[in-house]
């Protein structure tokens, strides 16, 4: 039985107090003729200590007052109530060691329930803050997708070939910050596989393209992003494959390889083609597109750097920061 089952039953809790004064008699009785004078209260402490934690204080001082009174008639001094000044020594010293057993087994009951109840009020409370949390980010997911789907509104009601084009891509930016705050719901707040969340946004960029020529592969590596990069490298990586789709592989069938790996404290997401290549006039150091621009600030978020070069064959894409 647990402690809360003698609090909640007093008779329970007293017939403990019974039994245990009980059993100790029982056991001194027999144990008598080997025990050596001056040992009358062997058998006792060891129940009143029992009580005292299972049963609590007023139980405990039951089978201390029976087991004293109990020791006191049958083997201290002569038989029955001995007034000797011995016995009053031994009497003085039960009810001092009793005492100081009861207090401190009561104070640490009493810790304990108190610690019991904080951390049943804490666990409220942090059940509470992560239903707050998810209902909170489940609102900004779906306002996020609602900005998403008025831009690609505004991007149909558009005749202008360049302003379609530029909202088109503000709400496929939005539309993957929706989903990446719709991932991190899902995941109750836990890391969560890069390559789980990768790789359905790289099928979705292929899809939203229209490409069924050109292959994605996302590396699974075992590296889980938190919240707060979660975001920056997922926007990093679509814009990535988003660039090799149409700057590396704009007509012709091909492969992008995506890869993210730690190692000495250091992410490093890395993105491949195998298309034709940087333009001869592109200067890296110089972004002149929205895109790179985009990626650029990016990585600044992430207290990283992002770089792009040449590869053989195609292009090099690779944003490097600090692991969180």
């Amino acid at each position: 039985m647990r402690a809360t089952d003698f609090e909640t039953r007093p008779a329970l809790a007293y017939g403990l107090a019974l039994t245990a004064w009980g059993v100790a008699f029982g056991l001194r009785l027999v144990l008598n003729p080997w025990f050596p004078p001056g040992f009358p209260y062997l058998t006792f402490f060891p129940a009143v200590v029992i009580v005292a934690y299972y049963a609590g204080l007023w139980p405990a001082t039951l089978t201390a007052v029976l087991s004293g009174l109990t020791a006191w008639w049958f083997w201290i001094g002569k038989p029955g109530f001995d007034w000797g000044l011995a016995t009053a020594v031994a009497l003085v010293f039960f009810i001092f060691v009793v005492a100081v057993d009861i207090f401190f087994i009561h104070g640490m009951r009493a810790a304990t329930r108190k610690l019991k109840a904080e951390v049943e009020r804490s666990t409220a409370l942090a059940h509470s803050r992560d239903l707050l949390l998810r209902e909170v980010q489940h609102r900004v997911s779906n306002n996020i997708q609602v900005v998403s789907a008025l831009l690609s509104l505004e991007a149909g009601a558009s005749t202008d070939p360049k302003v379609r084009r530029v909202l088109n891509e503000a709400a496929g930016r939005t539309g993957v910050i929706a989903k990446v705050q719709r991932g991190l719901l899902d995941a109750h707040g836990r890391a969560t596989s890069f390559h789980d969340f990768a790789q359905p946004l790289a099928q979705d960029a292929l899809t939203a393209a229209g490409r069924t020529d050109v292959e994605v592969t996302v590396v699974p590596t075992g590296v889980s992003l938190s919240a707060e990069e979660a975001t920056p490298v997922m926007l990093t990586m679509l814009e990535c494959v988003n660039n090799a789709l149409e700057h590396g592989l704009p007509d012709r069938a091909g492969r992008i390889q995506v890869r993210l790996e730690e190692e000495d404290g250091q992410r490093r997401l890395e993105v491949r083609d195998d298309g034709q290549g940087l333009a001869e006039t592109f200067d890296p150091a110089r972004p002149a597109s929205l895109g790179l621009q985009i990626l650029k600030g990016l990585a600044t978020q992430l207290g990283g750097r992002f770089d792009i070069a040449a590869a053989q064959p195609g292009v090099r894409c690779r944003l490097i920061y600090p692991a969180p």
